[in-house]
């Protein structure tokens, strides 16, 4: 008999829960924040909230005592300094100052999701990837990343991703997490087993074409009888134009800026607004039971050591947070200085690409920083968002931002005569005539997209 010693060497990937919670921090609003922190600070008790005190005489001694017991602690052991922690530097308000509302406790979407996930019988790290997923998720169900680049920020193969995916698009509502119109529509088609039909394949390979085709054209481009094609069309035309479809209408919020800009002189500068979120620290009494020679159980140093690691997870996930969005902030600053100098007349084009190029961070970043998050500016306050929108050629060769144009049609229509408002095409010449070329189908629609009346029903009568 031959004995032989044989030596196997695999790569598992896996996914680091501290990469998670940094990337759903990010994503949260300021008052969402304070909600998770909060929570972190209850049921955490290596954690606690610095306080705005000063220290009495008997309290500098004691701390000064203190200090010199944690010499014989190998703090180094546990990845740990003393006077770590989260602290505030920045923008902070007075009591008075704070903003007043609370947000509806009504489910939405995201719970909606996270309860149906909570169901399944997932690995940690497949829940983990579950919940990443479902928070680039949009409010009308659709994923806003692509696999590609949630498996470039999670450092994890494709294939663990999909996986997922495939079960949370087919959670209530069907379709949900689908990377638009036309996988949406076939996710829906799957369900009720239509993989195989007429509707299945025009939406497969037809979707972008269907708004500009006739009946009579489909039926042409798919070879089959007119009956079949309008056939086809009715069951396409039943199945709901987005996931949600009109279901989990979002909460009503307080907007609370997440970051304040202030001017000082020709700088602007980008402060942290922390007045909601409690300043933390780790709590130092926790030591003795970890103390070398101490008569704690291993159970408990066991105990101490995952709720240190998960309190420095914490820390490090707020700071990342919050230089993340000074960093995006400042870079936006600077590409769009003729906003915060002159005012919203003079937003610029941009795009995400050019800010992610900046920071050198991946385009999904930005957009974290962005989404449903405020900045209070010297015009007021904005949503991150705001900043980044499409341009509009001008005659001299440069571009406006779109929304510096409905502005300018905002203020056309604001000192247009009340007894003879502006028509559509009257605007069209007027912005032709600033060097703002523009189509009169485009005045019509952005004014219709800013809830502004034709002219017929603006006009008033004076005495």
């Amino acid at each position: 008999m031959k004995l032989g010693l044989s030596l196997n060497v695999s790569l598992r990937q896996t996914l680091a829960p501290q990469l998670i919670q940094s990337l759903k921090m990010l994503q949260m609003p300021v008052l969402k924040l304070e909600q998770t922190v909060r929570l972190e600070l209850a049921t955490n008790p290596l954690l606690e909230e610095i306080e705005e005190v000063e220290p009495e005489a008997d309290q500098v001694e004691d701390a000064k005592e203190e200090e010199k017991e944690s010499d014989t602690i190998d703090w180094d052991e546990y990845l740990f300094d003393d006077d770590e922690g989260y602290k505030v530097k920045e923008f902070r308000e007075t009591p008075e100052e704070r903003y007043e509302g609370a947000a509806s406790q009504s489910i939405n979407l995201y719970q909606h999701l996270q309860d149906q996930l909570a169901l399944l019988k997932l690995s940690e790290q497949e829940h983990l990837i579950g919940e990443y997923i479902i928070g680039n998720v949009s409010p009308e169900g659709y994923l806003t990343i692509s696999v590609p680049e949630m498996a470039s920020e999670l450092d994890i193969e494709s294939a663990a991703i999909e996986a997922v995916l495939e079960k949370i698009q087919r959670f209530d509502p069907i379709g949900v997490a689908s990377q638009g119109l036309r996988e949406s529509l076939m996710i829906q088609m799957k369900e009720k087993g239509l993989e195989d039909s007429l509707p299945y394949r025009i939406v497969d390979e037809h979707i972008h074409q269907l708004d500009r085709k006739s009946i009579l054209q489909i039926a042409k481009l798919m070879s089959v009888p007119v009956d079949k094609a309008q056939n086809a069309m009715g069951v396409i035309k039943s199945l709901n134009p987005t996931p949600v479809h009109g279901r989990f209408e979002p909460a009503a919020m307080p907007v609370v800026p997440d970051l304040v800009i202030e001017r000082f002189g020709d700088e602007f500068v980008v402060l942290h607004n922390d007045a909601y979120v409690p300043r933390l620290r780790i709590n130092a009494n926790y030591k003795n039971l970890v103390r070398r020679g101490s008569d704690s159980s291993k159970d408990t140093k066991d105990y101490i050591r995952q709720k240190l690691e998960q309190a420095r997870w914490l820390l490090n996930s707020i700071n990342q947070r919050r230089s993340t969005m000074i960093r995006v902030m400042e870079a936006i600053i600077e590409k769009q200085r003729g906003f915060f100098e002159q005012g919203p007349t003079f937003l610029r084009p941009l795009i995400m690409e050019d800010i992610a190029r900046e920071v050198s961070m991946n385009v999904a970043t930005i957009s974290r920083v962005s989404n449903s998050k405020y900045v209070q500016t010297p015009f007021g306050v904005y949503e991150i968002k705001y900043f980044f929108n499409s341009g509009i050629a001008k005659q001299d060769g440069t571009d406006m931002a779109k929304r510096s144009v409905k502005q300018r049609i905002s203020e056309i229509i604001k000192d247009e005569p009340m007894e003879k408002p502006h028509s559509d095409q009257e605007i069209y010449r007027l912005l032709n005539a600033e060097g703002i070329k523009l189509a009169r189908r485009t005045v019509t629609k952005y004014r219709e997209e800013m809830k502004v009346q034709p002219a017929r029903l603006r006009k008033r009568v004076t005495a």
